[in-house]
């Protein structure tokens, strides 16, 4: 038995060992190391200090990946993978890395929050252990003492915080993983939210990036089946985006532009003059969580009216304009009772995905073949986006449905505890055809499944299930946006003519469909409430 396990802490030792010299080997010649000393140009300061805070950041990140990977390899080894006990023992082994990596992400801040974040979200595409422990995060990012954000504020602004605000609270409306938000009133009395970045966060962000891509490529390297590099990909493409601001606030006079045809949409209007790269300061908007019901319920909003426009605005983004707030988490979109009725505040804009016209029409028509459990359909344009023979697994991914709901009808089917239960054991089962399917696929659909996801989850808190009129909104939406492509590819008045007439007869039998779900509605409701002759 000792002989057993001097064995094993040998293999460990030598397996920590290995593990490490391939991060410095990596490291060195991957460019961690030159990059910990060029961040000059990301960096208001490139001391001695600075670079020293990033080399323990990147030593944490790495000890982390070291550990993770020797209890994967270690413990799985020799372990039948079709065993009840090999189920168990992964399921234990993903329950211990993921508090391990919370931890280093809690210790780290910033950017390495904002990951753990999104990897809280994409439930239905890693292990639920991942997906459970990664979701404290939404409710626990760090605080920055204020005194320090005023002095981010006097740092950019050139102007003293007393000589701009009568008052400044000292608790934060909310703190997120780059910034927090604070209540304060100008000197003319008008209430504002100034949003201020945490004082390190961008001169971290450069090496954060550097690590994490090179982390990822080394586990990948140990363990050839992780396939999840698009996670880094997207945090290098997105977070320079989210640090920035000024493009935050230009995102957010954008949406009100495009759509401002929604009456139930309040976008807050930004104050430039006190705005800068870690500064903005903008309009204060009163509102409860959309996920609270019990807040809905206290001031008579109509839960399925704020779901139904939530739809609207999401449809119209994805399908139509093709312009997609990527971060609906609770936290960013609040709802308000006014005189002209319920109100959706959309907040936090700094994260947009643009889509392009081929991806939008392709995804439009995918959705079409959903709804319409069209199997051809779901097949030929699951397979314009690079699924190929896994365009069944795509769906259920889309859908967060199984293939049997999809083939009877999404629309026509509840969702049960059966099938739910059903996802998250197949999710489980299908990690590496996820893994692979992830990395397939175009890279605006990666944030648009967690913006799904997202969705869903609001629903679920909600107690709101999909249903027919869930999907009209969207059907219209699809309709529009292929008759739109459609329309821009005739080359004679005539082209143009059917196109036009065919999407409007699409549309028009959407709405007599709708009147006959709401005929029906009625007719059920009266019946059951027939009084006894």
């Amino acid at each position: 038995m000792m002989a057993c396990l001097t064995t094993k802490n040998l293999c460990k030792q030598q397996l920590v060992k290995m593990v490490f010299k391939r991060l410095w080997k990596v490291a060195k010649y991957g460019g961690l190391l030159g990059a910990v000393g060029t961040t000059g140009y990301l960096l208001q300061k490139n001391d001695w200090d600075m670079s020293t805070i990033g080399v323990v950041r990147f030593g944490r990140a790495a000890w982390a990946a070291v550990r993770l990977v020797a209890d994967y390899k270690i413990n799985l080894r020799g372990v039948d993978y079709d065993s009840p006990e090999y189920q168990k023992l992964k399921s234990e082994i993903h329950l211990r890395s993921a508090l391990q990596l919370r931890d280093m992400c809690c210790l780290n801040g910033g950017a390495f929050i904002k990951v753990g974040q999104h990897v809280g979200s994409l439930e239905y595409l890693l292990p639920k252990e991942y997906v459970e422990t990664m979701k404290v995060l939404h409710n626990k990012a760090p605080q920055s003492n204020v005194d320090e954000l005023k002095g981010v504020f006097e740092e950019d602004l050139k102007m003293k915080v007393e000589d701009v605000f009568d008052s400044f609270e000292k608790e934060p409306l909310g703190a997120a993983s780059l910034a927090q938000v604070h209540k304060a009133t100008l000197k003319d009395g008008t209430v504002v939210a100034v949003k201020i970045q945490h004082p390190q966060v961008k001169s971290h962000s450069f090496v954060d990036i550097k690590t994490m891509e090179l982390l990822v490529h080394c586990i990948a390297w140990v363990f050839p089946g992780f396939q999840y590099m698009w996670l880094a990909e997207e945090t290098k493409r997105n977070l320079p985006l989210e640090l920035d601001f000024l493009h935050e606030g230009r995102n957010c006079e954008r949406v009100e532009r495009l759509f401002k045809h929604f009456s139930f949409l309040k976008v807050p209007k930004i104050h430039w003059d006190l705005s800068s790269e870690r500064v903005l300061t903008m309009e204060f908007c009163e509102g409860g969580k959309v996920d609270d019901k019990a807040y809905m319920e206290k001031h008579g909003i109509n839960v399925n009216e704020v779901t139904k426009n939530l739809g609207k605005l999401y449809s119209e983004m994805i399908f139509v304009q093709g312009y997609v707030h990527c971060d609906p988490h609770p936290g960013n979109v609040l709802v308000n009772k006014t005189d002209e009725g319920t109100q959706i505040v959309l907040l936090d804009h700094g994260l947009y995905q643009s889509l392009t016209d081929t991806f939008r029409v392709s995804y439009s028509k995918l959705w079409m073949s959903l709804i319409n459990a069209d199997l051809e359909g779901i097949k030929k344009y699951a397979t314009e986006l690079n699924c190929g023979d896994m365009y069944g697994l795509f769906a259920c991914m889309i859908t967060a449905r199984s293939w049997n709901a999809i083939t009877s009808g999404i629309d026509k089917t509840e969702i049960t505890q059966s099938e739910s239960n059903e996802i998250k054991d197949n999710a489980a089962n299908y990690l590496i055809q996820i893994s692979e399917i992830l990395n397939k696929i175009p890279r605006e659909m990666l944030l648009i499944l967690k913006t799904n996801d997202v969705l869903r989850g609001i629903e679920y808190a909600l107690n709101i299930q999909p249903n027919a009129t869930s999907f009209l909104n969207m059907s219209r939406c699809c309709v529009r946006a292929v008759g739109e492509d459609q329309y821009r590819q005739c080359h004679s008045w005539t082209n143009r003519m059917r196109v036009q007439f065919a999407t409007s007869w699409q549309l028009f039998k959407i709405s007599v469909y709708e009147f006959c779900l709401w005929i029906q509605l009625m007719y059920s409701w009266l019946f059951r409430y027939k009084l006894p002759s």
